[in-house]
């Protein structure tokens, strides 16, 4: 699989950009501030319908434009596939598949798969369980596409969830007899039933990435380890956890019953995927905060090259995308990463300067300075 051309139309800084790809790598080389995430952002949008950078669409339309256009040329199996996405804040997106619109631009996932390395991974190690839990989640939806729809439907019940819960706290807290909870069950089973389906599939991905977790810390930092992932949910008071949904289920009744008290007090629910965590460890103890930077930055990459590796056996290799990575690493992480993912069929890389890009990665050079994008002979 590789993006052989993509297209721009106000989105970021570009009101115009028209790129050739080829497979193998390409790289983007300009000063920072010039563009060159913005490029390879796109492609990460249309394959995840999401950025890596910022939570919402707004900032991807460039300033004075009401919206945004991302196409690109996907070539998978020798077959080219037109993406378009129409990107409209505030609204909803559109989306085309060979020039015909279809319903959702959820019908988009999986005609591009995308493995991305930026410097904001450090958080995933470093950083709050939000971080990791949306690791896990971006995974299985490039894994699975449904589970875009699993996601959704446990947000939407969260959702309402959290209304009534809070609608009922501010009314008790003002003295009143509080508002009605007389539909709370109904709200408990369906979060139980979604939280139950995405829990079980986060447990899932979590033992399968292992041994390439694993085996990718030990290829990038010459030993140090073992790794470990464990999931931790908020619902628990056991663990090892099982991928049964029933039994997940099950727990997630038991955990609201035990809460309803005090989710009641606090107008919010306190139990359900939305606050479990990936546990990540390093031997015996827990990464953040005992592992060192270096340590941190192979364990990150760790993440990301297992993601690679699941996804390439599932069927059609992702694109590699590696966003002003080199420059954070030190020179053996530098070499190693690159010799890793030099075979990829194709990896866009991003650095400031040609001398961050190492030799191993030798293909193609773009120059972006100044909004345009000129390949470099």
């Amino acid at each position: 699989m590789h993006v052989a051309h993509l297209s721009l139309a106000d989105f970021r800084s570009y009101a115009r950009a028209e790129v050739p790809l080829d497979p193998g790598v390409t790289a983007f080389v300009g000063p920072n501030g010039q563009g060159k995430t913005n490029l390879v952002e796109a492609i990460g949008y249309l394959a995840t319908l999401g950025s890596h950078r910022v939570a919402n669409d707004a900032p991807l339309v460039r300033l004075g434009a009401e919206r945004a256009y991302v196409r690109a040329g996907i070539v998978r199996d020798g077959r080219t596939t037109l993406v378009e996405l129409e990107i409209n804040p505030g609204k909803a997106n559109r989306a085309r598949i060979n020039r015909s619109p279809v319903p959702r631009p959820r019908e988009l996932l999986g005609l591009l798969r995308t493995v991305l390395f930026a410097p904001e991974d450090l958080t995933l190690v470093k950083g709050d369980p939000g971080e990791r839990r949306r690791f896990l989640d971006e995974l299985l939806t490039a894994r699975a596409p449904r589970m875009l729809g699993v996601r959704q439907d446990y947000e939407r019940v969260l959702k309402q969830r959290n209304a009534l819960l809070r609608t009922a706290a501010m009314a008790r807290r003002g003295g009143g007899r509080g508002a009605s909870l007389s539909t709370l069950d109904v709200w408990d089973s369906h979060l139980a039933v979604a939280g139950a389906e995405l829990t079980g599939a986060r447990i899932e991905l979590s033992t399968a990435l292992q041994p390439l977790v694993d085996k990718a810390y030990d290829a990038l930092s010459s030993g140090g380890g073992p790794t470990h992932l464990g999931y931790r949910s908020s619902a628990a008071e056991e663990e090892p956890l099982t991928a049964d949904r029933r039994a997940i289920h099950d727990m997630l009744m038991a955990a609201i019953a035990r809460q309803r008290p005090q989710e009641i007090e606090r107008g919010v629910t306190l139990v359900g995927p939305h606050r479990d965590d990936l546990v990540l460890k390093l031997g015996p103890l827990p990464a953040k905060g005992y592992a060192s930077h270096g340590e941190s930055w192979s364990y990150a990459l760790a993440l990301r090259l297992a993601s690679y590796d699941l996804l390439r056996a599932d069927g059609g290799e992702p694109v590699l995308i590696l966003d002003d990575v080199f420059a954070e690493l030190d020179t053996h992480r530098r070499e190693r990463l690159a010799e890793l993912v030099a075979p990829g069929e194709q990896v866009l890389v991003t650095a400031a300067v040609p001398e961050d890009v190492p030799g191993a990665l030798e293909g193609a050079r773009y120059t972006v300075a100044a909004g345009e994008v000129r390949r470099t002979p």
